[in-house]
């Protein structure tokens, strides 16, 4: 039974591995490969190349934006342009000052350090990367009380690059110590169709143009959708159809994985359904809204409502979440008169 649960879990492994894997094997390798962002390539490759010119490492570098733009793909492309190795951790990995300050005491001149979801960082690693960013220095405390001393640690000039999905946590003072600050926004449609058709090659996928140009419209504006969407499309075109995605192939794909034509997936319509069905449109409370759909207050948080708000197919207001004239539209059933979006529109936006 050990041997058959071993053998379970190598091939659970495997397969994430591979994953993990292929989504490597398609990020851009330089800024010139990255579709999109133009302002941010723009603005990046100067600091950048300044830096190279200088001869010294570039400012420290803070991208915000949601989750799966291309954050960390940036920080990769930074230690590749600059020719230096890249140090990977993330915030909520440093609990104690002492994790950072190994992490900090083991960087060669030039290095560039990624700390992802910087903004869950405890705060004495904070207070301590403030010092390292400023003065490239760090103060370890040795012993407790009156007796402790604090012994200055020097440190090699190194690239700090933070990424944060929520920058509004970020503490005023470790914000402003980043010489360059960029927000990633989300994707054209026609940025993901280039976007799409550069993974196909990658992955030795055939496709046509309206193929590409299906997963593209399906993928919230975003690339890490955009693959992954890729990648199911293949597993479907080689299973069911002759390998090649054409638009019906992407089409019958996406709808046999809950994906409908406007990117939303079976939570979304689960929390529309709920609201305008169940609740007669809203308002309702965000934990009312998870209890109904079986799922964590933070998913319907962090994952659904975004989409949706962002879709103009929820309204967050005062009294609670609202469905939208367009979101009665998307379900297939009459809006309220007084519904977010129609004549009767009363001004109830934003909490």
């Amino acid at each position: 039974m050990e041997d058959a649960h071993l053998r379970s879990l190598t091939a659970v492994e495997a397969v994430d591995g591979d994953e993990r894997a292929v989504e490597a094997a398609l990020r851009p390798r330089s800024l010139d490969e990255v579709v999109g962002q133009q302002r941010v390539r723009d603005q990046l490759g100067l600091v950048l190349e300044a830096a190279r010119q200088r001869g010294r490492a570039p400012d420290h570098v803070l991208l915000s934006g949601p989750p799966g733009l291309g954050k960390t793909t940036l920080a990769m492309i930074i230690a590749a342009e600059m020719t230096t190795p890249l140090r990977l951790t993330s915030g909520p990995a440093i609990t104690h000052a002492g994790d950072l300050a190994a992490i900090l005491s083991g960087l060669n001149e030039g290095d560039v350090l990624f700390v992802d979801e910087i903004h869950r960082m405890s705060r004495p690693a904070e207070e301590m990367l403030y010092l390292a960013m400023e003065d490239f220095r760090v103060d370890v405390v040795i012993g407790k009380g009156p007796g402790a001393t604090a012994i200055p640690i020097e440190i090699p000039p190194f690239t700090l690059v933070g990424a944060t999905t929520r920058a509004g946590l970020l503490p005023g003072p470790l914000r402003d110590r980043f010489g360059f600050t960029a927000h990633l926004e989300f994707y054209e449609a026609h940025e993901l169709d280039e976007i799409v058709q550069r993974s196909a090659r990658l992955l030795d996928v055939e496709v046509r143009a309206d193929g590409t140009s299906e997963i593209a419209s399906r993928s919230r504006g975003t690339p890490r959708i955009a693959n992954r969407l890729l990648r199911r499309v293949r597993d479907y075109a080689q299973v069911r159809a002759d390998g090649v995605v054409t638009r019906t192939v992407a089409r019958d794909a996406l709808d046999l994985y809950e994906v409908d034509a406007s990117g939303l997936d079976r939570l979304d319509r689960a929390v529309l359904d709920v609201l305008c069905r169940r609740f007669g449109g809203g308002p309702v409370g965000v934990s009312t809204l998870a209890v109904a759909v079986g799922e964590e207050r933070e998913t319907v948080e962090e994952v659904a409502e975004p989409f949706l708000v962002r879709r103009g197919l929820l309204a967050r207001t005062p009294r609670g979440r609202v469905a939208t004239a367009a979101a009665w539209q998307h379900l297939g059933l009459a809006a309220p008169a007084a519904a977010p979006g129609t004549s009767a529109d009363p001004a109830l936006f934003d909490e």
